[in-house]
């Protein structure tokens, strides 16, 4: 199979492949919420499908079809599901969706499972879906069929972070449409960012509790949770770089896939 994309592959070419005892499929997994107003609506499963294709190609596997919208937002990660363009799946749909499609492929022959995450509130719905799936299957050897489940920000590397925060990196409760968001997609997808409409504004400040209904005005007015300010292709090229690389390290050493 030449593609890395199963959507652009036959039947029979994917039939072929599920023959190699260490078939492995990447499923990236985003969102459709806003950003502020200078990103996509779609920068989680953009960001999240970059990354997949990246590890991919440096390990042999395949990526499936991104999973296009995750968990409700939430004010203290993304600025609240309260938001215009925000639309978002309840818990048991994103569980039930990640149980189909954990079951199916393990069902169809494929050796290992990844799931790569963009969405902060998507992880642990995505892990109870698994592990329902693992369980409808009846597999709990650790030998056999598994499936990974990542948050690719968790692969940036401390000395990527003090190079693209020359300040001091902020922390993760806050970053979003920031610095790290902006700066991936003006490596990746140049085209979709409008910096022109980025504003300047200090981080969210949020209680350490979380209240609903939600008080809509704690949220900064522009849904972003710190300014993208200092955002360049550069730090977006180095992040992504060096995150790619390191999962497909991980990839590797725990799949036992060739590099």
């Amino acid at each position: 199979m030449k593609t890395s994309l199963l959507a652009h592959a036959t039947a029979p070419e994917f039939s072929n492949w599920l023959d190699n005892e260490r078939a492995t499929v990447l499923v990236p997994v985003g969102a459709l919420e806003q950003h502020g107003p200078h990103l996509p609506l779609g920068t989680d499963s953009l960001l999240a499908t970059a990354v997949s294709l990246g590890a991919a190609e440096r390990t042999g596997a395949k990526v499936a079809q991104t999973l296009n919208y995750g968990y409700k937002s939430q004010q203290k990660s993304g600025g609240g599901n309260h938001l215009r363009g925000t639309l978002s799946l309840d818990a048991d749909s994103l569980i039930g969706i990640t149980r189909d499609i954990t079951r199916s492929f393990l069902q169809q022959g494929v050796r290992n499972l990844v799931f790569v995450n963009g969405h902060y509130e998507n992880y642990q719905f995505l892990y109870e879906g698994v592990d329902l799936a693992l369980r409808d299957l009846g597999l709990s050897d650790p030998a056999g069929p598994s499936v990974l489940l990542l948050s690719y920000w968790d692969y940036v590397s401390e000395s990527t972070l003090a190079t693209v925060y020359p300040q001091g990196f902020p922390g993760w409760d806050i970053e979003h449409g920031g610095v790290l968001e902006t700066s991936l997609m003006l490596h990746l997808h140049p085209e979709l960012v409008h910096m022109d409409e980025a504003v300047e504004h200090g981080p969210a400040l949020l209680p350490r509790f979380d209240r609903l209904p939600v008080v809509p005005e704690r949220t900064p007015d522009t849904g972003a949770l710190s300014a993208p300010s200092g955002s360049t292709a550069q730090k977006g090229r180095l992040l992504f770089e060096q995150t790619v690389a390191d999962l497909a390290t991980d990839l590797s050493t725990e799949l036992g896939l060739e590099r």
